[in-house]
């Protein structure tokens, strides 16, 4: 059970993006996936979710989220609360292309991503004549690495929603 320091604690972690009900919510959530009682939600367990399963990016994500506690699996959430800021949210976007976590994203990476999200649906001609038309339109080349201020740049003015409802009992 948590106490109320816990959940403030947490709170301020996630720079209070979920109500203290919402904590509440999410750690019987994650009292829910972490099956074994170890304190820490493991891939598989976060496979077990349908809605995490079928997702085009849950491989990436995984990468994200193995072996998580509570206070991080929060922090993760949080860029889908509708309290979060657009920084957190692109950071959080950021986080997902930049798959060797090295600070920058090339061409590939975002190919990737959007091989991930398209799947057979269009040829691999076609998602690079669109990222490449993407990346020029926004002041871009192929070559460019782009780094975290690149994507403000690019999706700061955007109008990005990213969110996600926590039930709360």
């Amino acid at each position: 059970m948590l106490t109320q320091y816990d959940i403030e604690e947490v709170q301020q972690h996630c720079n209070n993006a979920f109500s203290q009900q919402e904590i509440l919510s999410l750690y019987d959530r994650f009292c829910q996936l972490d099956r074994n009682g170890g304190g820490f939600i493991s891939a598989e367990e976060f496979l077990s979710v349908p809605e995490f399963a079928v997702n085009p990016l849950s491989q990436r994500l995984l990468r994200m989220l193995d072996g998580l506690n509570f206070k991080e699996f929060v922090a993760f959430l949080s860029a889908f609360s509708p309290r979060a800021t657009l920084q957190q949210k692109i950071e959080f976007i950021f986080k997902v292309y930049d798959s060797d976590c090295n600070g920058k994203v090339t061409f590939n990476d975002m190919l990737d991503v959007l091989h991930d999200l398209t799947g057979q649906f269009i040829s691999e001609q076609q998602r690079e004549q669109v990222l490449t038309q993407v990346l020029e339109e926004a002041g871009y080349t192929k070559d460019s690495l782009l780094v975290m201020s690149d994507f403000v740049k690019i999706l700061g003015s955007s109008g990005l929603k990213m969110e996600v409802e926590v039930p709360v009992d």
